[in-house]
């Protein structure tokens, strides 16, 4: 499982309610090459509070692309300009989808049905559990 940066101390009703503020989960790419060989990958999950630059996160992501990403021939300098572009832009908003992840994985979170026989049939010392750190 990927770790969410950001959201230390954090619950997931505290999170819900930050969400519905404006605040908004994150990911950038970066790009690393080895002269004809260039790899694209994705940063962490971040958490950006309500109010919060979501370009300061990415800036260490477009500093790696800036020094190591242009190398590689031809796609480094298409990538590092696609990496760039994306840290300035905010980052890629992925807040729906690490919601739902949340909300499903919440037992205190009201369910509409989807897993609904797998947590009625458990023990209570089966509760599944799940921490956002």
């Amino acid at each position: 499982m990927m770790k969410i940066k950001n959201t230390d101390g954090l619950t997931t009703q505290q999170i819900r309610g930050m969400v519905n503020n404006g605040g908004k989960f994150v990911m950038y790419n970066y790009c690393i090459s080895i002269i004809f060989m260039t790899f694209k990958r994705p940063s962490s999950i971040y958490f950006i509070p309500p109010g919060k630059s979501s370009i300061t996160p990415g800036l260490k992501h477009l500093g790696t692309s800036l020094i190591v990403g242009w190398w590689g021939i031809p796609w480094g300098p298409i990538y590092t300009i696609g990496s760039i572009f994306g840290v300035l832009s905010g980052g890629k908003n992925i807040t729906q989808e690490v919601m739902g992840h949340i909300n499903q994985n919440d037992d205190s979170y009201g369910h509409t049905g989807y897993g609904e026989s797998l947590i009625n049939n458990k023990s209570e010392s089966e509760t599944p559990t799940y921490n956002v750190n």
